[in-house]
């Protein structure tokens, strides 16, 4: 099973109020898209580069990077949530268990 995203429709919410949804704009395979019921889909798994660009993007974490079973526990997956300052990942397993890791933002606004 190679990683793939996930993206749960009970928690998108479309991105309403924008002309096109978060994830739809930053992924630069053009995969992601908003079906009739407003939900984000992606169009074909097998043509994702696993960038994560709409993990990130996400603002209420309804997509997730799915792990590979070689990699780690079957179901285990890795949400973002993406501050001004830092981006906060975490991973959770199979069983429940989680663990962030927090990765500083290199420049921040203002910086030189």
């Amino acid at each position: 099973v190679l990683m793939s995203i996930f993206i749960d429709e009970n928690i998108c919410n479309g991105c309403r109020g924008l002309p096109e949804a978060r994830c739809e704009r930053i992924c630069p395979g053009d995969l992601c898209y908003r079906k009739e019921n407003k939900k984000a889909a992606i169009r074909d798994q097998s043509a994702c580069w696993t960038c994560a660009c709409c993990v990130k993007e996400c603002p209420v974490q309804a997509i997730e990077l799915r792990l590979p079973l070689q990699t780690c526990a079957n179901g285990a997956s890795l949400k973002a949530r993406l501050k001004p300052d830092k981006t906060i990942w975490t991973v959770c397993d199979a069983n429940g268990h989680q663990e962030e890791f927090i990765i500083q933002a290199k420049c921040l606004k203002g910086d030189k």
